[in-house]
């Protein structure tokens, strides 16, 4: 008996395999998706890991420095040290901005830098501000040392390109990277750069020398400001315009045995602030920053689910077509229905099969190159051969229809 699949593998293999081929990066694409969206929260999780905190104390009524804009003042930190179960607390501050390899003579940080490789140089990158010792340092290190200074010296993570030794601009001051983190990652992905808590403060709210000069020309024209009978006062007023007081979170871990919620009961009530535990940290970043993203793979899983069933139904829909006369000699000697329907579903399924290999071969190939983290799960692979396996069963109906309709007095009169 003539077995279908077998024949098209046969006598038509080159056909089967470059439909197959072609179905596998469209099943690549699916599973590269699914691991972008498993990446995005695997950095999340892995945000909130590499804080070393068991509590987030924001401003009050916002959700934290991830999800929107959070300021407080720094002495904020020494009562929140006094606190019963706290173990250490400690003031981090966050700013997603472009960081530039610099070429600087000598280690004052204020000499202009000059750009050695352009605009084009330069990485985007969350800066982190943070106190040494405390939560918010990298507990790790793939290379170098910890900052020891208390200036101009800058940990990265690996996916900047940075290396140990180079110089970096952020804004006017130049760093020198002095250690090398892996999976420091916001949670858009961007890749992290640790500076000193104090340099982090006045990066974030540093102006230009022209801005600068002409806020002080202002204040010196303000006679409330510049009052003859006190002659400091325009002093102290320039000063405390330059000096920044503010962070954005402080990191707090909590002493064994004690529960990260009671300890942030207190903070909500007494302190005015808003107080995350880590599982509403995650559900903050996963449920709400990262939603739109999700819903937005999902549509282009779904859209890729339906091109990829229609290629099917129109490669099978095709092949059976190309084979209504053997189908209606099998007829002629009495085959089933239900067998030829079997035969066609076959080869519906051996191409999906031919398909899913492909693309998961692919994607472990092409997924390292993305410059976002993507994570292909093992429990992923499954579930897409079970819906390619699927999708190729419903395409392959309409060409099971078609097959079931020959009239057996085709295989004479052909």
């Amino acid at each position: 008996m003539i077995n279908l699949a077998g024949r098209d593998l046969l006598h038509a293999w080159d056909k089967f395999v470059l439909t197959g081929i072609g179905l596998g990066l469209l099943v690549g694409v699916t599973l590269t998706m699914a691991g972008v969206y498993r990446g995005m929260v695997d950095d999340a999780r892995a945000l909130l890991g590499n804080s070393g905190a068991d509590l987030w104390v924001v401003q009050q009524d916002t959700q934290g420095p991830y999800a929107e804009p959070s300021s407080l003042r720094d002495d904020v930190v020494r009562s929140v040290r006094g606190l019963p179960g706290v173990r250490s607390a400690a003031n981090v501050t966050y700013l997603s901005m472009q960081v530039r390899r610099t070429a600087v003579t000598g280690d004052s940080g204020d000499v202009p830098a000059r750009d050695l490789l352009g605009a084009a140089d330069e990485v985007r990158a969350m800066v982190v501000g943070f106190e040494t010792d405390q939560p918010g340092q990298p507990d790790h290190l793939i290379a170098g040392r910890h900052i020891t200074r208390g200036h101009y010296e800058a940990l990265a993570d690996v996916r900047t390109g940075f290396v140990l030794g180079e110089r970096i601009r952020i804004r006017r001051h130049v760093y020198t990277v002095v250690g090398l983190t892996r999976r420091m990652v916001s949670s858009g992905g961007d890749p992290m750069v640790f500076i000193p808590l104090k340099d982090a403060q006045e990066a974030q709210f540093l102006k230009d020398n022209d801005a600068l000069v002409n806020e002080r020309a202002r204040a010196a024209a303000n006679p409330t400001l510049n009052r003859p009978g006190i002659p400091g006062l325009l002093d102290a007023v320039l000063a405390s315009q330059t000096v920044n007081h503010s962070v954005n979170a402080i990191l707090v871990q909590v002493q064994s045995g004690v529960d990260a919620q009671a300890v942030a009961e207190p903070i909500r009530r007494w302190k005015h602030l808003s107080a995350y535990t880590r599982p509403q940290m995650e559900e903050i970043l996963i449920s709400k920053l990262i939603a739109t993203s999700a819903r937005q793979i999902a549509m282009f899983l779904v859209i890729l689910a339906v091109v990829s069933a229609a290629i099917v139904a129109f490669i099978i829909y095709t092949m059976t077509l190309g084979k209504i006369r053997e189908i209606a000699v099998l007829k002629l000697i009495g085959t089933r229905d239900r067998t030829i329907a079997w035969m066609i579903l076959q080869q519906a399924l051996g191409l999906g099969l031919i398909g899913f290999f492909v693309g998961k071969v692919s994607a472990t190939f092409w997924a390292p190159l993305f410059p976002k983290y993507v994570l292909l799960e093992p429990g992923d692979a499954l579930r897409g051969l079970a819906v390619v396996l699927l999708i190729c069963a419903l395409a392959s109906i309409l060409a099971i229809r078609v097959a079931l309709r020959v009239d057996p007095a085709e295989a004479i009169g052909g």
